[in-house]
């Protein structure tokens, strides 16, 4: 099980969980969308959030800025954060705009304050784990889509409850965050997506 866990930590690596909602929305929003239009969209997310991020990292890494794709290391983190929030904030402002996408653009709005939290805990040298940060988030846009467009899909939320399960114990054994770490990443993520939750909800 020690050797499985590790997956999960990769799986669901914040740098893909963006991706991962865009992909969550549509799949609610099938019918409302044109397969091209979903593809398109997905690529253009995929691009500024995975892409972009990476070609940072090997730019930092180059430098030795930081030394692994975890960034384990506290002011390692800041450059990268720093970075992410403004990658938000130009999707925010030309893509995923309240008017056309109004659940994923309170979804981003969300992280856009969950990245900001982390990025200020870092400054009174605490870490947030950014993996529970980015699952429980997703979780919760998840199960607020489930209510939202009364879906009825009783599997999907605890699937992602279990998922959240698998990424905590992934960060354990890999000896990536303590318990409290978690913790905190966990309400990072998941207390700025249940505020927004009720503005469109």
């Amino acid at each position: 099980m020690k050797k499985i866990l590790p997956i999960f930590s990769y799986i669901f690596h914040p740098i893909f969980i963006p991706v991962q909602a865009s992909f969550f929305y549509f799949l609610f929003h099938i019918t409302e969308y044109k397969i091209e239009q979903i593809a398109t969209f997905l690529l253009q997310i995929a691009i500024v959030t995975i892409l972009i991020p990476m070609a940072l990292f090997l730019v930092l890494r180059y430098t030795e800025r930081v030394d692994s794709i975890m960034i384990a290391n506290l002011d390692q983190r800041k450059i990268p954060l720093v970075f992410q929030s403004f990658l938000i904030i130009l999707l925010l402002r030309k893509s995923i705009t309240l008017e056309q996408f109004p659940e994923l653009h309170f979804f981003f709005l969300g992280a856009l304050f969950s990245t900001l939290f982390a990025l200020g805990l870092l400054f009174i040298k605490t870490k947030a784990s950014l993996h529970m940060l980015g699952i429980s988030a997703l979780t919760v846009f998840i199960f607020g889509m489930n209510i939202h467009l009364q879906l009825g899909n009783i599997y999907l939320v605890p699937i992602m409850l279990l998922m959240n399960g698998f990424v905590a114990s992934s960060r354990l054994v890999m000896h990536a965050h303590t318990p409290n770490e978690l913790m905190i990443g966990l309400f990072v993520g998941s207390i700025p997506q249940l505020a927004f939750l009720f503005l469109w909800l």
